[in-house]
């Protein structure tokens, strides 16, 4: 079985560094490229075309949501997780909304992360308590009036 390709895109080299030893100690999963921005996160998707992002929210440049949206405009089967430290109820959704498949909180176990990796790449959503808690408590759409 090939491995998983994976790009990650995090303004923060500390994390990227921590990741790419993350992903030296498992054989499914490969890092093919790094972005550092939201920018540069859609030139490495469009020159690695990898299997799954891993994408950071806040972000100088381009945020990962606006990046995640423009990312699925050019390969829209593309699995990406935000993998972000902020639990604000906004920035969760506009995530969601704007295609993520999961949303983790970097204080994920390695083992988590893995796994939520190997479930986006088979179009499994995984979600953060905080996440799941975001959307249960998001804005409910208005009901149409119903005519008689």
């Amino acid at each position: 079985m090939n491995p998983i390709r994976v790009v990650i895109a995090d303004d923060h080299d500390l994390v990227r560094s921590g990741l790419r030893i993350f992903f030296e100690s498992h054989d499914d999963l490969r890092l093919v490229g790094e972005a550092a921005n939201g920018l540069e996160a859609i030139a490495a998707c469009q020159k690695y075309h990898p299997d799954v992002v891993l994408m950071d929210l806040v972000m100088p440049d381009m945020n990962g949501a606006i990046a995640i949206r423009r990312i699925h405009q050019q390969q829209p089967d593309l699995p990406i997780i935000t993998l972000t430290n902020f639990q604000d109820e906004n920035l969760i959704l506009s995530a969601i909304q704007a295609g993520a498949i999961s949303y983790l909180l970097k204080n994920v176990s390695s083992d988590e992360l893995a796994q939520a990796i190997r479930d986006a790449y088979a179009g499994v959503s995984t979600l953060s308590p905080a996440a799941m808690e975001a959307i249960a408590a998001g804005p409910i759409p208005p009901v149409p009036p119903r005519t008689l």
